[in-house]
């Protein structure tokens, strides 16, 4: 158990039959009245943020989400399969628990599987990926303005905004937090 007083940056617990986690708080003790707990949490399944006070007595669940490092081998229609480096096992995970982070990740790629209580809750995708650009129209000679991009599809299939230097065949770094352009890789 933990109490609304224990609340720190990362810290999940259970309620009302939700996992959340901290993302911010703030104990609050104004000169009149009871003191409380103002926090803004992140439902874990669903990525709602929601800001609520508690009294700092409060009792909640204390939940434990398990973090593995898995290999994503292929997918077969919604099903998406993960492999265990350690027991070699598949792991089948429904498309709607991978995220949008999850359009950046290419086969043989190694994600965090996330679970609760042996129940997949979600996957993290790899902060960086190193991907090729399959098509973008060709850069010319003399586009040097700056800050201007054009689209490009990446091998996964994605398709994001790149600078104009950038050719069909290069391959780029991308920051699947965001989705954004960061580098053309060194050959």
């Amino acid at each position: 158990m933990i109490s609304a007083s224990d609340f720190r940056n990362g810290v999940t617990f259970e309620m009302d039959g939700q996992i959340m986690q901290v993302v911010e708080f703030q104990h609050v003790k104004p000169g009149k009245g009871a003191a409380f707990v103002r926090t803004k949490m992140k439902n874990v399944i669903t990525g709602a943020v929601t800001e609520t006070s508690f009294n700092p007595t409060a009792k909640f669940e204390s939940a434990y989400i398990e973090r593995k490092d898995m290999q994503y081998s292929y997918n077969d229609g919604d099903l998406y399969y993960f492999m265990d480096m350690e027991t070699y096992d598949m792991t089948p995970i429904a498309a709607s628990d991978l995220g949008d982070a999850f359009r950046f990740v290419k086969e043989n790629m190694t994600c965090k599987v996330m679970s609760y209580k042996e129940k997949v809750i979600g996957v993290e995708a790899p902060t960086f990926v190193e991907l090729e650009v399959t098509n973008t129209d060709p850069g010319f000679k003399g586009d040097t303005a700056t800050n201007v991009t054009k689209p490009a599809t990446l091998e996964t299939g994605t398709e994001i905004k790149v600078p104009l230097f950038i050719n069909p065949g290069d391959k780029i770094k991308i920051d699947t937090r965001t989705g954004e352009y960061l580098e053309r890789c060194k050959k």
